[in-house]
């Protein structure tokens, strides 16, 4: 059973979504059911303290550049699910040019809806797999780098 945590964020209005944004919502009772293993947050949390903290082994994202950068930066492999504008060609560089992630849905299928064993399938290869342990080996050498070039 993988521990998490999942920040819950309504979708940016404005630049790509224009119509109505509906709130994020879970199933009846998922908060309870995942009490022991996962905390969700809703709307902000302190990206760069979980990604500095030494348990975290693997990071969600929609591969921004400063998220890409943070997560170089503390060594933490990345499970890519680009969005739009910059995100596609980040995804790229994190997952085929560094190999310190994999792609969650490619963006040629991104108007595809992602299910729930396609999430769980690239978690379970990022913590719990050779492969992924080879992208936390990288993504760590990759933050040496990183930290001895400043």
């Amino acid at each position: 059973m993988q521990k998490f945590i999942w920040v819950l964020r309504d979708a940016d209005k404005g630049d790509v979504f224009t119509g109505e944004v509906r709130k994020a919502q879970l199933p009846e009772g998922y908060e309870e059911r995942i009490k022991e293993r996962g905390i969700i947050v809703r709307d902000w949390a302190p990206q760069l303290e979980i990604l500095a903290h030494s348990s975290t082994g693997g990071f969600m994202s929609h591969c921004g550049w400063n998220s890409c950068m943070e997560s170089m930066s503390f060594g933490v492999p990345i499970a890519a699910w680009p969005m739009h504008s910059d995100q596609p060609r980040n995804s790229q560089l994190v997952t085929k040019y560094l190999k310190i992630g994999l792609i969650v849905r490619p963006w040629a299928r991104r108007d595809e809806v992602v299910t729930s064993e396609i999430v769980e399938n690239a978690v379970k290869t990022l913590m719990a797999s050779s492969e992924g342990d080879e992208m936390r080996k990288r993504a760590a050498d990759l933050s040496n780098a990183i930290k001895k070039s400043t």
